[in-house]
């Protein structure tokens, strides 16, 4: 992209262009960053940028020293103020196709000719360069507001501002911006009426410090955290993880500062003496898809795993886009391959598999209990050590009763509690040559993966391999439980499918031939080889784990055989075949291993199993029953998967972004193009998430503070709140952008300070009538000369009806639940039983408690623009589409809503049409009907009351949509004419607009 001058005849030929150019730039001075830059990110940059891989002809002009330098060849492509020796200049000119720049021949347009105005002015100028202005720290100026840095903006463009809106219309997008629902008739008649200087403010506030704003910013933070009750990906189980949605709502409602908020969530594990809580925050990075399906490499989806928290970390904190560096160097911003790499060798230490559990959380995880639940478990406990202190306390009894006790006692003892099977094999019926089997028929023992037990057996093997025992398929790698010796080991095994679902584990140590030994088994019912412990005569043994993936339910009914199972058959003898539906103690399999009659010489360990089992003290009892109902009450406490630091594992540059392409090991770092970590951080998440909300940091809180901009006028003050990088908007008020940014840390990181700040601006209080002049001098808005006017969030239309309605259930928290949707449609796309809808309250809880299935997301809110939630996303989207008014018209949960305002209408609206429209344009618009409405919705309600009052069929079939009870007494072809109307009301463009 350069030359050494233009000929002759380009230069004429581009005097004469200019000529025509319709609006040549000032003589004012130009900004790389604001003016430059942009060109050259769009146009160059992919060539002649930051990735060296993809750089032709050695130029690069990203950055000052190198564009300035001369090429190999000599050239230089830029020279301060001087066009004609530019290189760059002359090759944006050039007549010739192959040789101007952008290339013809790469299917790329010659630059506008403002652009090329502004690069040759730009030239003229110095051709000086900047660093990127979102790496620069952001700096206040003294004195400003909110409304001085837009007023300034407002006057170079030769506007005024608008007039602040009325007050039912500000009250309304103030109730929907802050709370997602909208005012009552009566808050807006108390904040019309009250004429105070504080009346707005106080509105303000009373919406800042309910509950319901908590809500409302949970739902945006759920999809830049990617939150779903299912995992993804084809089979896409579910999963539990809305403990944290709870602590978000707490966190919002708490005004936890956001430093802190974002601190948690990155590493609230690694907080010294963590809480509970700190703990749960970190579910942030474990929103992420997972998967579950048969055949895949779990090493690739586990790096997988590990990319989407750098790149959610980088999008969400950064607005920076280094998923675009996990193959290559970034084409267009300066991120390195290695940069990204580094980033995520602070998400590699997680002790997470690649092949996930599909019936519910995956590790690591941890009980994640409410304050009431803490509470319950805190009486739990107390109760259980009174019981363990009143064992204690009778010890010496009971070994002056043991000792007596023992004198009397001279048979065999064995544990019996949770016996499922027993077969006294002895003698002759103990031997086993290879062909001989032992089956039980039916289903005398059947387990699921999740069922603890403990095989025993004594074992006298004459062949290194055979079956001891199994519940499993008789041929080779079959499906099924099984106790076998395999080339010597001690062997179980517990396959679901045996490439790639089921558990297998072998002691390290051999069994002896041709000698007895005792064998057990035992299994805690975890799903994880963790929970396996393999005995010999008594001692637990060495363990090597030779599959660990058992996360499938097992509902095979195979028959009990002993001596086969597998193709193993067994050559030896095998004696005494116990099976036990728990897994026994330690102490428990001593027991089974010392055959000899009780005697005051019996081992301790059986001795005192043995008295305590057939003298049942009361304190063991009363202890008991204690632990038995804490456990059971434990096992209803919700689960949440969380971040947990393992052992190293060593992160590496990996070549093209493969995962098994292991290219130059990586250090954990943050990006190189900002403020480096201080030497005394920790490399870790914890170190990450400070440096992120130090004030070295220049972007936390400038994307932060954006996006809340975004939240309240419908888009950023960047545009691209995801991408604050070189393809990203230039800010539309860099310096009301850095004021914002530096007031919210100022602070003290205060999320409803910053938010106030905003709201309280005359700027937000705007009018949002647009004028002709308006939209053709700033048809987006960016000046702000009014307030924006867009189409609600789709939870927002959805709860609106529910509140207006009368339907809505208020209930903080807790799973989530599943309201109407569209019948067959998980079966349709997912197969399965289908949707099991909720009934009662769960039908009406606010949209953010609605059950989200990552590929079947609700159809309702996904028709309004929802993302699915299958990668971090901080983009508001709108879109206007003919199947919206059909899903406004037609689903259930708006004709049920439409229906239940019509009860409203005529229980509260008075005894007129009139009124009670009335009433309706009030509760839903929160303003009375004018003089051409009116009559138009009176003329609509006598044609549709005549309707059906001549088909009361159609009445009764309009009426029977959703489960909320219908009036008895309200005729039912009146009640259907109101509720046509109200569903026409429900649906005009103002009930879903944002004003």
């Amino acid at each position: 992209m350069y030359r050494i001058a233009g000929t002759i005849e380009s230069e004429w030929i581009m005097k004469l262009l200019f000529l025509f150019v319709p609006a040549l730039l000032s003589a004012a001075d130009l900004s790389f960053n604001r003016d430059i830059r942009p060109i050259f990110s769009e146009q160059c940059f992919q060539c002649h940028g930051p990735d060296p891989n993809n750089r032709k002809a050695g130029l690069r002009l990203d950055n000052e020293k190198d564009a300035k330098a001369a090429l190999k060849n000599g050239h230089i492509s830029l020279i301060a103020g001087d066009t004609a020796k530019s290189g760059v200049f002359g090759r944006i000119t050039h007549t010739s196709k192959t040789l101007r720049m952008p290339p013809a021949y790469a299917g790329r347009e010659a630059l506008p000719s403002k652009d090329i105005e502004t690069i040759k002015l730009w030239i003229e100028q110095g051709a000086r360069y900047e660093a990127h202005w979102a790496f620069i720290p952001p700096v206040r100026k003294p004195g400003g507001s909110i409304d001085q840095f837009v007023r300034i903006k407002l006057d170079d463009a030769g506007l005024k501002p608008s007039p602040q809106a009325d007050k039912a219309t500000l009250l309304r997008r103030l109730s929907f911006d802050l709370t997602g629902l909208p005012p009552t008739p009566a808050e807006i008649d108390a904040f019309e009426k009250d004429n105070s200087p504080k009346a707005y403010e106080k509105q303000a506030d009373r919406l800042f410090a309910s509950l319901r704003f908590a809500e409302r910013m949970t739902w945006r933070w759920l999809e830049a955290a990617r939150y779903s009750d299912t995992n993804g990906y084809q089979s896409d189980g579910v999963r539990d993880m809305f403990r944290w949605r709870d602590w978000v709502i707490e966190a919002f409602a708490n005004n936890k500062p956001f430093d802190q908020f974002v601190v948690e969530q990155i590493a609230g594990d690694l907080l010294p003496k963590s809480t509970l809580e700190q703990k749960m925050a970190t579910a942030f990075h474990r929103n992420h898809r997972t998967t579950a399906e048969g055949g895949i490499v779990p090493e690739e989806f586990r790096v997988e795993y590990v990319a989407d928290r750098a790149e959610t970390t980088a999008t969400v904190f950064l607005g920076m886009t280094m998923g675009c560096a996990r193959c290559h160097d970034h084409k267009y911003d300066p991120i390195t391959q290695r940069d990204f790499y580094s980033m995520f060798a602070f998400f590699n230490n997680l002790p997470e598999k690649g092949l996930v559990y599909n019936w519910g959380n995956d590790e690591p995880m941890m009980k994640a209990p409410t304050r009431e639940q803490q509470a319950k478990l805190s009486e739990f406990d107390a109760k259980l050590a009174t019981a363990q202190r009143a064992v204690q306390k009778a010890e010496p009894r009971w070994q002056r009763d043991q000792a007596k006790w023992i004198k009397t006692q001279n048979g065999e003892w064995l544990p019996t509690e949770d016996l499922a099977y027993e077969n006294k094999l002895a003698g002759e019926s103990a031997q086993f040559d290879g062909q001989r089997i032992v089956e039980e028929k039916g289903s005398t023992v059947v387990y699921d993966y999740l069922t603890p037990f403990t095989f025993s057996a004594w074992v006298k093997p004459a062949e290194k391999t055979g079956a001891i025992l199994s519940i499993a398929e008789d041929y080779a790698d079959g499906s099924g439980h099984g106790f076998y010796l395999i080339n010597g080991k001690l062997r179980l095994n517990v396959v679901f499918r045996w490439t790639d679902i089921g558990m297998r584990l072998e002691s390290k140590e051999p069994v002896l031939l041709n000698q007895w030994q005792h064998l057990v088994a035992t299994y805690d019912g975890s799903r994880y080889a963790k929970g396996v412990r393999l005995y010999i005569d008594g001692k637990s043994q060495q363990l090597n784990v030779l599959f660990d993936e058992l996360n499938w339910p097992m509902n095979f009914k195979y028959p009990l055989k002993i001596g086969a199972g597998n193709g193993m058959n067994f050559k030896g003898s095998i004696e005494q075949v116990r099976i036990y539906k728990r897994d026994l103690s330690e102490a428990e399999v001593i027991a089974l291993y010392d055959r000899a009659a009780l005697s005051p010489s019996s081992r301790a360990e059986k001795l005192r199993l043995a008295f305590l089992d057939q003298t049942k003290p009361p304190e063991i009892a009363a202890e008991r029953k204690v632990r038995e109902e804490r456990d059971a009450y434990l096992k209803t406490i919700p689960t949440l998967m969380v971040m947990r630091e393992g052992p190293k594992n060593q992160a590496f540059i990996l070549k093209r972004g493969a995962y098994d392409a292991h290219g130059d090991p990586v250090e954990p770092a943050t990006p190189s193009a900002l403020p480096p970590m201080p030497a005394s951080a920790s490399r870790d998440r914890l170190g990450l998430a400070q440096w992120l909300v130090s004030k070295d940091n220049p972007l936390l809180a400038r994307v932060t503070v954006n996006r809340f901009w975004q939240m309240l006028f419908g888009m950023g003050i960047v545009k691209t709140v995801e991408d604050f990088g070189s393809q990203g908007e230039w800010p539309a008020h860099q310096e009301l952008l850095d004021w914002l940014a530096v007031e919210f840390v100022d602070s003290g990181w205060n999320v409803k300070h910053i938010l106030k700040q905003i709201v309280m601006s005359d700027t937000y209080q705007q009018s949002s009538r647009l004028t002709p002049e308006l939209l053709t001098r700033d048809p987006e808005n960016r000046l702000f000369a009014r307030a924006p006017r867009y189409r609600l969030a789709p939870e927002m239309i959805r709860d609106n009806a529910l509140a207006v309605s009368g339907l809505l259930v208020e209930k903080l928290g807790g799973p989530s639940v599943k309201p109407y949707q569209p019948a067959g449609l998980w079966q349709e796309l997912a197969g399965g039983g289908g949707y099991p809808q909720d009934h009662g309250e769960a039908l009406h809880r606010r949209s953010l408690y609605t059950f989200w299935k990552r590929t079947i997301a609700p159809p309702s809110m996904m028709n309004f623009d929802s993302p699915s939630r299958e990668a971090c996303t901080v983009r508001e989207t709108r879109t206007n589409t003919p199947l919206q008014a059909l899903n406004l018209m037609n689903d259930v949960t708006f004709l049920e809503a439409a229906r239940k305002l019509a009860e409203r209408l005529t229980r509260e609206g008075g005894t007129t049409t009139q009124s009670r429209i009335t009433h309706a344009y009030r509760l839903v618009l929160g303003r009375t009907p004018n003089a051409k409405e009116l009559p138009m919705l009176e003329a609509a309600f006598n044609l549709s009351a005549k309707r059906y009052n001549a088909s009361p069929a159609d009445a009764i079939k309009l009426l029977d949509q959703g489960e909320a009870t219908l009036p008895r007494k309200l005729p039912r072809s009146e009640l259907a004419a109101w509720t046509i109307l109200s569903s026409m009301i429900l649906n005009l463009d103002e009930t879903i607009t944002r004003q």
